[in-house]
């Protein structure tokens, strides 16, 4: 249990890392605003879960939906936790080979509903009250692969935003860019899927799902919040949660 009350807003929670760190954010007794496309029937019945339809790759379904009161009213006088873990790895290939709209899609809901939802949080909290955001990052941010220049800008861009702000060192506000390291979810099974002349470095993705290297969602999940509430957290703006 968090040692300060607290409410959570979680991105893309319907499957993978997302529905896992909102488990766990629930096993906790910490309410969690859930945005997604698509609800999580695993979870769609609990008390402390408010589920919001919306899709983050659409910035001005976003821009709307932060025009309501809704964020500020889940908020109320808590400290809010934002993880910002909704993402695409597509489009996967070199330049040349990227489908425009995959590319506008990907900056819109790797990036653009990042930091929207960031910029919202920390208007919408109490005046100087604590609050608490982390991007889900990526290994991919901090080291160039073939295949994945989308995918590593918008990741990089995610780790740059965190350095920035904890330089503005805004009043109560921690935050972090939190590379989780290797997880078995559909993202993975995506790549795996992914033709080898678009990305060359299938066959070491490939490996590591047949050797059972692959953390679980679930463990990943349970040791990301326990860190999110903890006093470290903040203290790094670019973490790697295998080394936590």
């Amino acid at each position: 249990m968090p040692t300060f009350p607290c409410t959570a807003i979680v991105t893309g929670h319907s499957r993978g890392l997302g529905a896992a760190i909102t488990a766990a954010l629930l096993e906790r007794g910490i309410p969690v605003l859930a945005l997604s496309r698509s609800g999580n029937p695993a979870l769609t019945n609990h008390p402390l879960l408010t589920e919001v339809a919306l899709d983050l790759g659409d910035a001005v379904a976003v821009g709307h939906w932060l025009e309501t009161p809704d964020l500020a009213a889940f908020i109320g006088d808590t400290v809010p936790l934002l993880i910002n873990n909704a993402g695409t790895v597509a489009p996967i290939g070199p330049l040349g080979t990227q489908d425009p709209l995959q590319v506008v899609q990907a900056v819109t809901l790797n990036v653009t509903a990042p930091l929207l939802l960031s910029n919202a949080l920390v208007a919408a909290r109490p005046s100087g009250s604590p609050a608490r955001i982390l991007h889900i990052s990526s290994g991919a941010a901090r080291n160039a692969y073939a295949g994945w220049a989308v995918y590593c800008a918008t990741k990089a861009a995610l780790d740059h935003h965190a350095r920035a702000v904890q330089a503005d060192a805004c009043d109560g506000l921690r935050i972090a860019s939190l590379a989780p390291g290797v997880i078995d979810t559909a993202m993975q099974a995506t790549i795996r899927d992914t033709d080898r002349s678009l990305f060359p470095l299938l066959d070491r993705f490939t490996a590591l799902k047949d050797s059972g290297s692959l953390s679980s969602p679930e463990d990943s999940a349970a040791r990301l919040v326990d860190y999110l509430l903890s006093d470290r957290f903040g203290t790094e703006a670019t973490p790697d949660l295998r080394a936590l």
